[in-house]
């Protein structure tokens, strides 16, 4: 009688509970006059959905730079803490729409928020989120620090160390982190690997300031990496050799 044939083993991530930053400026399809494209935000969340699936425990970290900049609206004229406050309820509005799609799939979530707003989400609650964490639900960071003049950079870099997560994903729309602007410059070399000292050497736009001080302060890596390529977030959790590490 021949023998059964063993089922091949699902990879093993390599993180357990991870921080996903994603710009709100990726939820904009391009040359679309929707700030929020309804396709964008399902491939991203059938892309959570997938990693959940696999055991991990998934924040994120959403932006609002799609919809409101309160850097950008400061620099026209604005009063600074006004415009930011602005921008904190922008990220608010890009939560809820991954929320509704997450659900749609599936997955259960919650929406944390750092500005109280209690007939929408859930104030961010450090044991809470983790709670949430560990049962298997996925947790969306809303309204950033809940304090003006702070982005949602340091957003990821704070509520990252908070609840223990192993790695930053920083999703952006280039596949790594450059000697230059891949854009402008066609000899620029993506790094596979770099030390948070030698990007600040180097003077690499990683992070804003105070967000890559907390994760080289806190030995919290970052991976930067290319959000719409298929499957990358499975890939980057895994293991695989995508974008590039930011480590001691």
């Amino acid at each position: 009688m021949p023998k059964a044939q063993s089922k091949a083993r699902s990879p093993k991530p390599k993180y357990r509970r991870i921080v996903l930053k994603i710009s709100g400026e990726a939820l904009k399809a391009k040359g679309s006059g929707d700030v929020i494209s309804p396709e964008i935000v399902r491939a991203i969340c059938e892309q959570l959905r997938e990693v959940h699936a696999m055991g991990v425990q998934v924040a994120v970290v959403i932006g609002g730079g799609n919809i409101w900049r309160g850097l950008s609206a400061s620099h026209r004229g604005m009063e600074r803490t006004t415009a930011d406050y602005m921008g904190m309820l922008a990220t608010v509005i890009n939560g809820m729409a991954l929320q509704s799609q997450l659900e749609a799939l599936g997955v259960v979530t919650r929406v944390q928020t750092a500005i109280q707003m209690e007939n929408i989400a859930e104030p961010f609650i450090r044991r809470r989120a983790m709670r949430h964490l560990e049962v298997g639900r996925v947790v969306i960071f809303v309204a950033g620090t809940g304090n003006p003049f702070f982005s949602t950079d340091t957003t990821a870099a704070l509520r990252a160390n908070e609840i223990g997560a192993e790695v930053i994903l920083k999703a952006t729309k280039v596949d790594g982190i450059y000697t230059a602007d891949p854009m402008k410059d066609p000899t620029a070399k993506r790094f596979d690997r770099i030390t948070f000292s030698e990007a600040l050497n180097r003077r690499l736009s990683v992070m804003d300031s105070t967000a890559f001080s907390l994760c080289m302060d806190n030995q919290m890596p970052i991976i930067v990496f290319d959000l719409m390529t298929p499957n990358n977030i499975k890939n980057v959790v895994l293991g695989r050799k995508v974008g590039t590490l930011v480590t001691d």
